[in-house]
């Protein structure tokens, strides 16, 4: 049989190589079309990587994740509780897009399993889609761009309006929200918001302190919320009747946020002016599957497939950055931007082991691996510990002078959840 490197043979033979474990026997799987750049950097590294276009259901996902160490997502493949104990092999799950509320975080955590996401590297795409919606709900492009292709020529400037001097109302100023601000300020909007957490206004935008009074206020409501189930249908039939007569709603954020069958009443009845979605409570699942909501023929609506992270540069730069993230942690242990996980920061390690033991947060568990540590001779060259109120994360680099039968008793502390050792 012939091996893929140096380090699969010596593995073989039961000796050391550069690695703990051959990088080329450590699988990872990416679902629904992650952008090539990771794929890139994975093999790079020496990983072996395996695509698949589109998402998995529950079933099929269990399946194929026997024998896979890395799971790397987007949005639609639900990595649930069942999904993770099924596992049998897998260390980290990363989210290829902003939201990880496809990923049960908890369960995860509490079989080690580290799960990372992109927050930030999409927020430009959002930002400037919300832009053009807004513009074209304003102006009744899509209407009149429909019109056009059934050969109806419509000049009118009924209905038309500027942004200039209209009133912008974001619920939740997070990255995204915070984003457009600046840019909706630029174009000569008023900008008003709500978000639960402290925000620093920018610019000349001032926080309300409701989500009722942004509604009041706005000519263009914006919802960039996460998705939390305390947010479904955060708008519904009472915050539509809220709103401006003739006001806009644009819906960027979760699908389950918006109450849409109340939201195609309220367009009907000519309460609110338009609306602009790309999200919704039930998605396909591939683009071969067809696609329905109550929404589809009115006046002034602007359905997406939820692309509003999905241009070019976007998903490159989210397959890079969630790589690096995962390549951080198989590579050195680093959590940064781990969301489940207690965040450490590590540099390389050099001339040394490094074991990584994740475990419960319980009394006594580091005094147990400073006893097996010292019990088995081990010299200690660095140690760090990171806890939250559920997990404690634990990196000891030690010289490479040791029994590896040592490494058992540390695998054998109570409340251990996984332990890895990297050399």
């Amino acid at each position: 049989m012939e091996a893929a490197t140096l380090d699969e043979v010596l593995h073989a033979e039961g000796l050391a190589g550069r690695w703990s474990y051959p990088r080329s026997r450590i699988r990872i799987l990416l679902l629904e079309n992650v952008h090539p750049a990771a794929v890139q950097r994975f093999e790079a590294a020496g990983y072996t990587v395996e695509t698949v276009k589109g998402a998995l259901d529950e079933d099929d996902l269990i399946a194929r994740l026997k024998g896979v160490h890395v799971l790397g997502v987007r949005s639609k493949t639900e990595v649930s509780a069942r999904v993770l104990e099924a596992a049998d092999r897998l260390m980290a799950v990363a989210a290829f897009c902003i939201g990880t509320n496809q990923i049960d975080l908890q369960a995860a955590a509490d079989r080690g399993v580290a799960v990372f996401n992109a927050p930030h590297s999409n927020t430009r795409s959002v930002v400037e889609l919300a832009v053009g919606l807004i513009v074209s709900l304003m102006r009744g492009v899509s209407d009149k761009s429909a019109a056009m292709h059934r050969g109806q020529w419509i000049k009118s400037a009924a209905g038309a309006r500027e942004i200039r001097g209209k009133t912008l109302g974001l619920i939740g100023y997070g990255a995204i929200g915070s984003q457009l601000s600046v840019l909706a300020e630029a174009l000569g909007m008023r900008v008003v918001f709500h978000d639960l957490t402290e925000r620093l206004a920018l610019g000349n935008a001032r926080r309300l302190p409701s989500l009722e009074a942004v509604l009041a206020e706005a000519d263009v409501v914006s919802l960039h919320v996460d998705g939390r189930a305390s947010n479904t249908n955060l708008i519904g039939a009472r915050e539509l009747a809220a709103m401006k007569p003739g006001a806009l709603l644009l819906n960027l954020s979760r699908g389950h946020v918006v109450d849409v069958s109340a939201l195609a009443q309220a367009i009907g009845a000519g309460r609110i002016g338009g609306a602009a979605l790309d999200v919704f409570p039930e998605e396909p699942r591939t683009n071969d599957d067809p696609f329905d909501s109550p929404l589809m023929g009115l006046r002034n609506v602007i359905l997406t497939p939820h692309v509003g992270g999905s241009t070019e540069e976007a998903q490159e730069a989210i397959g890079e950055f969630a790589a690096e993230r995962l390549l951080g942690y198989l590579n050195r242990g680093d959590t940064t931007f781990s969301v489940n996980l207690p965040n450490v920061q590590l540099s390389d390690v050099a001339e040394a082991h490094r074991l990584l033991h994740i475990h419960r947060n319980q009394p006594g568990v580091l005094a147990e691996l400073n006893g097996a540590l010292a019990s088995a001779g081990l010299n200690v060259l660095g140690q760090h510990l990171k806890t939250d109120e559920r997990t404690g994360y634990v990196i000891v680099d030690v010289d490479r002078d040791y029994d590896p039968k040592a490494l058992d008793a540390l695998k054998a502390i109570p409340g251990t959840l996984r332990f890895r050792t990297l050399y």
